[in-house]
């Protein structure tokens, strides 16, 4: 099976629990490959030996979607505040949101579905590792009461101590940001 960037696969050793996308191909100095892979439907990067993973169908991706916009539409119903007798939604002021994420993709999901569910949220596709520089200036801007921060991360190549913050790819900019909203007096 001739796996190749952008099919959507699952790894075999998981049982397909999840779907990923092969966001990249790598090979190591024994000429084995390796897949860099991005969820699907859900927010994870991982990497398997492309020996474990299987193609997905175009049906079983399609159902997969399906079944987490079925999900998402049965938790909105279940949680919508119902007004005495009529059963009308109630809109509730939850406050502004500034989300910023580094994938277009979920960038663009988290969008749809705040705004799908009455969210005031604004939403800003940007890469990790420059999200630590951008935040304040966009916490001035935007003034929200509530900010989210996702993102990918990884270890780097050749880290070792999973407790050390210098050891991964974007952590430590995170962390930066802190000590710098910590010395302008506010802890976001």
């Amino acid at each position: 099976m001739n796996i190749k960037k952008g099919d959507i696969v699952g790894r075999k050793s998981y049982g397909k629990d999840v779907f990923f996308v092969v966001d990249n191909i790598l090979k190591t100095r024994l000429n084995k490959k390796f897949a860099i892979l991005k969820g699907l439907n859900i927010r994870i990067m991982a990497d398997s030996p492309i020996e474990d993973l299987e193609i997905i169908s175009k049906q079983e991706v399609i159902n997969s979607i399906k079944l987490l916009d079925k999900n998402l539409e049965n938790r909105i119903k279940k949680n919508n505040i119902k007004k005495s007798d009529n059963l009308k939604r109630q809109k509730i002021y939850t406050g502004k949101i500034l989300h910023l994420d580094g994938d277009r993709k979920y960038s663009e999901k988290s969008a749809r579905y705040y705004n799908k569910i009455g969210l005031n949220a604004i939403v800003k596709n940007i890469a990790e590792n420059r999200q630590a520089k951008v935040v304040i200036p966009l916490l001035k801007k935007y003034n929200p009461d509530i900010l989210i921060i996702t993102g990918h991360d990884a270890m780097l190549k050749n880290g070792s101590n999973y407790n050390n913050i210098y050891n991964y790819r974007n952590s430590r900019a995170f962390y930066e940001y802190r000590k710098r909203s910590k010395k302008m007096g506010k802890e976001f």
